[in-house]
């Protein structure tokens, strides 16, 4: 699963060893090198943190071929966009990792669009039961009622949740993503599930 640039240079070459991880402020150098084209701090990019970004988007895309491809469609965005990392706004990794949590997201959503179609036309040819449009509805008051409990969080706990529990991050990862100590982390996120549970009524 080599990184293909496009670049009429090709494929950069590899690197340092596969899962060996520079330092953080060595990453971001090696972006800044990469912006400049150099395809041998690309491939060392690569080698130490393909197997990171490949194992977050597969726990996203549920699917090793899709993830395979996804995986692809990141680093090839990391090399048209590495001038565009910016260290005072967040370490290499996270930048990197953002990347590959939106193009999986993307993906995900792209097959859900397809999925709604297809079951849009197979609806739209036969009526619907009374039970099933009662669930549909009781659905759809159950997400609005989670929309408007997310706004009573605090930004912070907001944003460790929607990582932790709607982008299927660890909480070693969100707290890697938001620069934060994971013991941190993970209060953000038991303080804002407990506001979240009190908001919604759970229990009541």
């Amino acid at each position: 699963m080599d990184p293909v640039p496009d670049d009429p240079a090709g494929v950069p070459s590899r690197g340092t060893p596969a899962g060996v991880s520079p330092p953080p402020g060595e990453l971001g150098d090696l972006l800044r090198l990469s912006a400049r084209g150099d395809q041998a701090a690309f491939a060392t990019v690569y080698d130490a943190t393909a197997a990171r970004v490949h194992g977050l988007v597969l726990r996203v895309v549920r699917d090793r071929a899709q993830a395979e491809e996804v995986t692809q469609e990141v680093y090839l965005e990391v090399w048209r966009q590495a001038s565009r990392y910016d260290a005072a706004r967040g370490s290499a990794l996270s930048w990197l990792m953002t990347i590959a949590h939106r193009k999986a997201v993307d993906r995900v959503r792209a097959a859900e669009a397809a999925t709604r179609r297809d079951e849009n036309y197979h609806h739209s040819h036969q009526v619907p039961a009374h039970d099933a449009t009662a669930e549909a509805a009781h659905a759809s008051l159950e997400a609005r009622r989670v929309r408007t409990a997310l706004t009573q969080l605090t930004d912070v706990q907001r944003e460790a949740i929607q990582l932790a529990y709607f982008g299927g991050y660890t909480h070693t990862e969100v707290a890697t993503l938001l620069d934060l100590p994971v013991g941190t982390a993970k209060t953000r996120i038991r303080d804002g599930l407990i506001r979240l549970r009190d908001a919604i009524g759970v229990g009541r």
